[in-house]
């Protein structure tokens, strides 16, 4: 094989202007280069054959682009919180300076043009890029990303003691007037407008704000788990509750009975809805704010990220003229939203949907929702009597709460409505064993039902900081699971990064068990109607539970045995 010629190429001939390579290492280099399909600068680099300043150096020269040494550079946070850390640590890349609209980055691999598009598609501004060694951008990107975002710790720390003083217990004479100046005093809107900020940063579900006997606690729930995270001072405690109130239009003297609200805020570049209810306890009200953030909610039912045999059995059954398909699961599994991306894919002009929701979590365009009230006596059943008289198409129940709920919803499945609703079961096969519970005639369930799925929600592994473990035969043996389902797998488990802050677990995804009915199903519910005999007819259909889908992704490696196990516990 002759030797490759050089000559050619603009940034070799630099390297071996600048002396920093001699011509046999460098046809070394580049031989081996191509034979691992890597690019000649970054072979340098890793392999140490150059210092990433001198390759900094040659790649300005070839680009044309401004140099800068990183090796006594102190990073603004004004600049850095501008882009997304995730964002710097993908593409190599630190914002340095700011000229009016121009943003100055120092990019670490300047030929990662999407890196620059990225930045001015978050910030808006014009990117005037500069070289820097890409070790010393990583090294720095990583620090900025591994420190905790101060903001709020910064406030709570600026704020004194004698900022505001308003009594936290139920006995103290506080006056209206009090809790207003407090609720509106310069600290308390900065810390609460912190602590909405921090969760949406976060990308929290929740926010709990708890009055201890002697604290203040504050808590952010993040995929499904609660954490713990620095708290305002006990004597700020009425004030900020005060705020919440105020923002969600409730009544602030009432603090002994529960109540319910909502307001909206614009941040972040995004609009959110955050649901409110305050609770009264010993040591003063708790406050829990649900963030309905409708740019998380999914399209349509191919955004869920399900198997393709999932996702045709689900646009299998909303294909059905009339109906009944039922979504079961614990709270906080994720139901609403599967049910809310059916009816986004239904959504179209000649058709007409309406629902009964308690409350109307998102609200969706060209669907008419309708919020129950109990107090004035708009229940599901009410609710759902009133749908039926507006000539509509398919129908959504928020949830089947009772026998004359669920008799409704039969009733309208069977006189040529789609119905989807959901219930509080484990399984997909309890869901019709706990209609007959509430009444509902075996033999018209045969007839309505299309299908019942049950589902889980599971944290996914953080794709960047995974790491590869085999599964101890002990797990394997207590949970009753075959070792020969992960012979040859590659398994993985959590271990932490900057980009999950730490927790090894990033994002969450749907577990489903999906049960079709099919002739001999009904023949089972219109004869037994147990739940064990469903069961056994859904395992004889090859129906896969919530279980033998979770394992199945910790064989894909997005999850770990430990979180299938933790959330199909029940199983």
């Amino acid at each position: 094989m002759s030797t490759p010629m050089l000559g050619d190429n603009a940034l070799e001939m630099i390297l071996l202007d600048r002396q920093v390579l001699t011509m046999e290492e460098l046809e070394d280099a580049q031989r081996k280069a191509e034979a691992v399909g890597s690019r000649l600068e970054k072979y340098l680099i890793e392999q140490e054959l150059i210092s990433g300043t001198d390759m900094a150096l040659s790649l300005s020269e070839y680009l044309n682009m401004p140099p800068l040494d990183l090796n006594h550079f102190t990073p603004n946070p004004e600049l850095t919180e501008l882009v997304s850390k995730e964002a710097m640590m993908r593409h190599t890349f630190l914002p340095v300076a700011r000229m009016g609209s121009v943003l100055t980055v120092a990019l670490g691999d300047p030929f990662d043009m999407m890196a620059i598009d990225e930045i001015q598609a978050k910030t808006g501004m014009m990117v005037s890029p500069v070289v820097a060694p890409e070790r010393q951008v990583a090294e720095i990107a990583e620090r900025v990303a591994r420190e905790p975002d101060h903001g709020l710790e910064d406030i709570l720390r600026d704020v004194s003691e004698g900022d505001v003083e308003l009594g936290v217990t139920e006995d103290e004479d506080i006056s209206l007037d009090e809790m207003i100046e407090g609720a509106e005093d310069a600290p308390v809107i900065r810390i609460v407008n912190s602590v909405l900020i921090e969760a949406l940063r976060k990308h929290a579900s929740d926010i709990h704000l708890e009055s201890l006997e002697k604290s203040m606690r504050l808590r952010y729930r993040v995929d499904g788990i609660l954490y713990e995270n620095p708290s305002p001072p006990k004597h700020l405690q009425s004030a900020i509750i005060s705020r919440v109130k105020i923002l969600s239009n409730l009544d602030i003297a009432e603090r002994r009975m529960p109540q319910d609200g909502r307001f909206k805020i614009k941040a972040m570049g995004k609009e959110v809805d955050i649901r409110v209810s305050t609770l009264p306890t010993v040591h003063g009200e708790k406050v829990v704010m649900r963030i309905l953030d409708r740019s998380d909610l999914a399209p349509d039912l191919t955004a869920l990220g399900l198997e393709r045999s999932e996702l045709e059995s689900i646009q299998r059954a909303i294909r059905q003229p009339y109906g009944i398909i039922l979504v079961t699961g614990p709270t906080g599994s994720g139901k609403t939203t599967t049910l809310y991306s059916a009816l986004q894919e239904l959504n179209q002009p000649g058709v007409n949907i309406i629902t009964v929701e308690d409350p109307v979590e998102y609200q969706l365009k060209g669907v008419n929702q309708v919020q129950t009230h109990s107090e004035i006596g708009l229940t599901f059943a009410s609710g759902l009597r009133s749908i039926l008289r507006q000539d509509p198409d398919i129908v959504m129940v928020g949830e089947i709460r009772d026998g004359e709920t669920a008799g409704i919803a039969i009733q309208a499945a069977l006189t040529g409505h789609l119905v989807l609703s959901t219930l509080h079961t484990n399984d997909a096969a309890g869901a019709v064993a706990r209609l007959i519970n509430m009444g509902v005639e075996p033999f018209l369930l045969s007839s309505s039902i299309i299908l019942t799925q049950a589902q889980r929600l599971y944290r996914k592994l953080c794709p960047n900081c995974k790491r590869a473990r085999e599964i101890p035969a002990s797990t394997l043996e207590a949970n009753r699971i075959d070792p020969k389902m992960f012979e040859g797998v590659k398994t993985y488990e959590p271990f932490g990064c900057p980009k999950c802050g730490d927790i090894g677990y990033r994002g969450r995804s749907a577990l489903m068990e999906l049960m079709e009915v099919d002739d001999a199903m009904r023949g089972v519910i219109l004869k037994e109607g147990s739940a064990t005999a469903i069961r056994e007819q859904a395992a004889k259909n090859e129906m896969r539970t919530l279980r033998d889908v979770g394992l199945q992704r910790v064989r894909e490696g997005i999850t770990s045995i430990e979180e299938i196990l933790r959330v199909t516990a029940t199983d």
